[in-house]
């Protein structure tokens, strides 16, 4: 990030001239770094490349070793190197064809019966680059090899290039496989659930017991109002540890206006400072990233809104699979139970004197709760499935969280009730929907008791 001058610092320790702004060109600022780590993270295309151009280099190297080397192992000739390799350079651009054409209609089918917000998610598969890598570096190597068999014929190449060949076809197949696997809806959920559960914790790190300052509210109208000038975007991750520091050095309060996973439009507020005396318009804006699409990076409820969306699309008439539906509630009982045992009031961050500095939004319980609950319970009215596997969830949160938490989920206990009287006229429809049950249908605890 920028660095800036505080007069109240006492001294001030950057170089200054032309030795500042030398520094300055070289460092990249928090929202180019992010910028950079979302393009490695997330571009299927930027390992193919690399592959490519190392075999480029490679391929030199492989040739020069050989004729110190004289290594003659498999010993052929100029015709038959050639149809070799030839028939191992087709090969393999027919494995990067299919792999493609699987993902594409992989993902087509995943994102049509799951949700369409996995599909970045498939193309940022460490997997899937490492093969479609791998599938790069071995067409590009081979090409090259068979470029130089002429009267001589590079024997190591050749054989770097059949053992290249064998490990691309046993990881063509391996790839189809793991693409099959790895787009099940169940293996969706639980890595969707399993990276919640990370961001959980990482967003709320204290546990519900810890001690926790009040947050402060900012009652005076701000001093200035920072508006997005750049185009419009919803809010990826904020640079807490910056804006901290830059609210301390200018003496200051930063209050970031949307919550991370707000859609923001261009003229839109994004922060209005408290105090200081110099505009920071600058400053701040390089402190928030912005794009076209939620990730989990710093949205806890993005995890929660994925497994819900796939919810909602098993129990459409379109597909009608609640049992799909019953995968995702468990997810979200593991999601619910994680959150509901953390500190979530944690938007205000204060300096070393226990100043308030930054202040800025996150979801609280009761928006938990009911992201998690409600679209289910409304559009699952009608599934016995999804009727006692929530009330199997309610009841368990209910008895497993701290009584601070239960004011939702009594509601929502509430909300299910009503929805079942509403939508089972029959009793003995009633009765085996208000029974909760861990596995929706077949794994009820307790006596069933008739309703009448």
């Amino acid at each position: 990030m920028q660095v800036i001058a505080s007069k109240n610092h006492r001294r001030d320790t950057r170089p200054s001239g032309e030795g500042a702004r030398a520094t300055e060109g070289l460092l990249l600022t928090w929202l180019q770094r992010h910028r950079l780590r979302r393009l490695l993270g997330a571009s299927l295309w930027i390992t193919p490349a690399a592959c490519m151009v190392g075999a480029i280099a490679i391929a030199p190297l492989i040739r020069r070793l050989d004729e110190a080397t004289r290594w003659s192992l498999f010993g052929f000739g100029p015709a038959g190197a050639r149809a070799l390799t030839a028939a191992f350079v087709s090969t393999t651009f027919t494995c990067i064809v299919f792999v493609f054409t699987i993902l594409l209609v992989a993902v087509q089918i995943a994102s049509a019966q799951l949700t369409p917000r996995i599909i970045a998610r498939a193309f940022a598969n460490n997997a899937t680059r490492a093969a479609v890598g791998l599938f790069a570096f071995t067409f590009v190597y081979g090409l090259a090899v068979l470029s130089r068999i002429d009267a001589s014929v590079p024997q190591l190449g050749i054989a770097l290039t059949i053992v290249l060949n064998m490990a691309t076809i046993a990881t063509f197949v391996y790839l189809v496989s793991y693409l099959g696997e790895h787009l099940r809806p169940v293996s969706v959920l639980t890595d969707v659930g399993n990276r919640g559960i990370r961001v959980i914790e990482q967003v709320y790190p204290s546990r519900l017991t810890e001690e926790t300052a009040p947050a402060e509210v900012l009652a005076a109208p701000p001093s200035q109002t920072v508006e997005l000038s750049s185009k419009s975007g919803v809010v990826l991750a904020l640079d807490i540890k910056g804006l901290t520091a830059l609210a301390e050095r200018e003496d200051c309060i930063i209050e970031v206006v949307p919550q991370v996973g707000d859609f923001v439009a261009k003229g839109d507020p994004l922060f209005n400072i408290y105090g200081g005396s110099r505009r920071l318009d600058t400053s701040v804006r390089e402190s928030i990233a912005l794009g076209s699409e939620r990730t989990m990076e710093q949205d806890p409820a993005f995890a929660f809104r994925i497994v819900v969306d796939i919810a909602l699309k098993a129990l459409s008439p379109a597909i009608n699979d609640p049992t799909t539906a019953v995968l995702a509630i468990d997810q979200i009982h593991h999601l619910l139970r994680k959150v509901g045992l953390r500190q979530l009031d944690t938007g205000v961050v204060r300096d070393r004197a226990g100043r308030a500095r930054l202040v800025y939004r996150t979801p609280d319980w009761e928006d938990f709760v009911e992201l998690a609950v409600t679209e289910i319970r409304q559009y699952g009215a009608d599934s016995v499935q999804v009727a006692r596997r929530l009330l199997a969830m309610l009841e368990n949160l209910l008895a497993s969280l701290p009584p601070t938490r239960t004011g939702p989920l009594r509601t929502e206990l509430t909300l299910h009730e009503e929805s079942v009287a509403l939508h089972f006229r029959s009793a003995e429809d009633r009765s085996r929907a208000s029974q909760p049950d861990s596995q929706g249908v077949g794994g009820a605890s307790g006596s069933r008791t008739k309703v009448p």
